[in-house]
């Protein structure tokens, strides 16, 4: 015959809140569309010169334009690889909405510590909060229709966060990289003077980020 222990429900739980969170991680990536993207990054305004080999996991409720938003970004900060960490760094694509604690751009130097945090789309004040609180800077990229309308109901909570910068993507620019999303993307982003140009087989968007904060 075989005794239960007293204590095995003690025990087991946590292993099954565990095992559930795994599970609940597995289905999310098993989930996600994964796009790879060879980025040759030409920033003539930093001197910044380098290839970049992409793999971003676009969850299901994410669109190719957010998805094409979060690679602008990133392109758009490369320099501080070497600019703020003289090159002893990762800069890396988060998980996205799979997991919304998670930057969806982040630049982290060899001890661990977080040199810049970006978030793409309209967050709310208390994240950005937190954020800047985990950050040595903070950058959000705001996109399509409802940006101006996010930027003017929270931008006056906004003013003390002085590691946050805020840009906005014309909507017209947003949507246009669409039409650039592949599977698997060879592009070329060339900024000059502000301005992303991004060049694929399939086309050129130039990108011209509005400064809001």
């Amino acid at each position: 015959m075989v005794r239960s222990s007293p204590y095995s429900s003690e025990i087991s739980r946590p292993e099954h809140a565990h095992n559930r969170g795994l599970l609940q991680k597995a289905f999310m990536a098993i989930k996600s569309t994964i796009f790879k993207a060879n980025l040759q990054i030409a920033d003539i305004d930093h001197g910044y010169y380098a290839d970049h080999a992409l793999t971003l996991a676009r969850h299901p409720s994410e669109t190719d334009e957010r998805m094409m938003i979060r690679l602008v970004a990133l392109a758009l900060h490369a320099h501080d690889l070497e600019d703020v960490c003289n090159g002893d760094a990762h800069l890396k694509f988060g998980a996205g909405l799979s997991d919304p604690e998670d930057p969806d751009v982040s630049l982290t130097d060899f001890t661990g510590r977080k040199r810049l945090w970006i978030e793409v789309g309209q967050p709310e004040d208390k994240p950005l909060s937190k954020a800047c609180s985990k950050a040595d800077a903070v950058a959000v990229y705001a996109f399509n229709h409802a940006a101006d309308i996010w930027w003017a109901g929270i931008q006056n909570k906004l003013t003390r966060m002085d590691k946050l910068r805020v840009w906005r993507i014309p909507t017209d620019a947003s949507q246009a990289l669409m039409a650039l999303a592949a599977r698997s993307m060879q592009l070329q982003a060339t900024i000059q003077e502000g301005a992303l140009t991004l060049n694929s087989a399939q086309g050129m968007v130039t990108i011209e980020p509005i400064v809001l904060k």
